[in-house]
């Protein structure tokens, strides 16, 4: 018997049976490769299939979570319960004018990407940020001095009652690594970069650049989150991390890296709980040591698998 048996019943009348899959493991759907199983997994392929969703999760009661690209996530290791929605298949990326325009499971790589490719100028930044477009758009995304807010000219969400809604970014309150999507309940379907032409030699110098530099310092041959933590007010993260003597050190197979300070690594088959300790770790020693508080940039999603037994 699937659990959420009436949900899935109704998730199959919105969209095609390969969209729903019972009891997927979400370390399939993360960068970290952590995370126990989702009840319902949901890949919906229209902008009217994720508003007939959220309605269906708000009328039947059942727990309702979005997912992007699980590249700025943690998922403990006993799952989560209920309907987890993602948002991957609404991938298109297009050009209106100066315009890229991009739905909200496209990589943000990508949307970079088809910028070069049309002589577009201003999403040089995004060129190595592993993300979705939605994802970007929650944390407001940003490397080597650009982020989100620079080029967004809108974005267009479905807001907790289902209602699809077209905002401006002064709507979404972005600020460093932050926006209003979390505390609004809003799920981003679309997003559209305002851009400026420019010489394509020029923009992908400017990309190969950034590209080179993000390979040479960041540990992208183990899975990983990204940058954990937020840059504190007068210093750096990685710096703090690096002067605590605390890379190599770790949890299970869960380490803080070698390579980048800033990064924790899924070295050799860690759990989420491992992950996480290491996280705990890092903030205790920094703490300790210099008496910073490390916030943490990435989030922390589901049950641990006490709970769920």
């Amino acid at each position: 018997m699937v659990k959420y048996q009436h949900a899935y019943e109704k998730l199959l009348d919105i969209t095609s049976k390969e969209n729903v899959l019972v009891d997927e493991h979400i370390r399939n759907h993360t960068y970290t490769r952590l995370g126990g199983r989702a009840d319902l997994f949901v890949t919906p392929t229209s902008y009217d299939e994720v508003q007939d969703i959220v309605k269906l999760a708000n009328k039947v009661d059942v727990p309702f979570t979005l997912l992007g690209n699980g590249s700025n996530l943690i998922v403990r290791d006993g799952g989560i319960r209920g309907i987890v929605l993602s948002l991957k298949k609404l991938d298109t990326i297009s050009r209106e004018g100066h315009r890229i325009v991009a739905q909200s499971g496209a990589a943000i790589i990508d949307a970079s990407r088809r910028a070069l490719d049309e002589h577009l100028s201003g999403l040089e930044f995004a060129c190595g940020i592993p993300g979705t477009v939605g994802g970007a758009l929650f944390m407001n995304a940003g490397a080597y001095g650009g982020e989100i807010k620079d080029c967004l000219e809108y974005a267009k969400v479905v807001d907790p009652n289902g209602d699809l809604l077209k905002l401006a970014p002064e709507d979404l309150d972005l600020e460093y690594r932050s926006s209003n999507i979390p505390d609004k309940g809003y799920i981003v379907l679309e997003a559209g970069f305002k851009l400026e032409p420019g010489e394509y030699e020029d923009i992908k110098a400017v990309m190969d650049d950034l590209t080179y530099k993000r390979e040479s310092k960041q540990p992208l041959e183990f899975p990983s989150c990204g940058s954990v933590f937020k840059r504190p007010p007068g210093y750096f993260a990685g710096k703090l991390i690096q002067d605590s003597e605390l890379q190599g050190k770790g949890v299970g197979g869960a380490e803080v890296s070698t390579k980048h300070a800033g990064f924790i690594v899924n070295k050799e088959n860690c759990t989420a709980t491992d992950y996480i300790s290491v996280i705990e770790m890092v903030q205790k020693t920094v703490k300790e040591k210099f008496g910073v508080s490390l916030e943490r940039e990435v989030k922390i999603l589901g049950e641990d698998l006490e709970e769920k037994k």
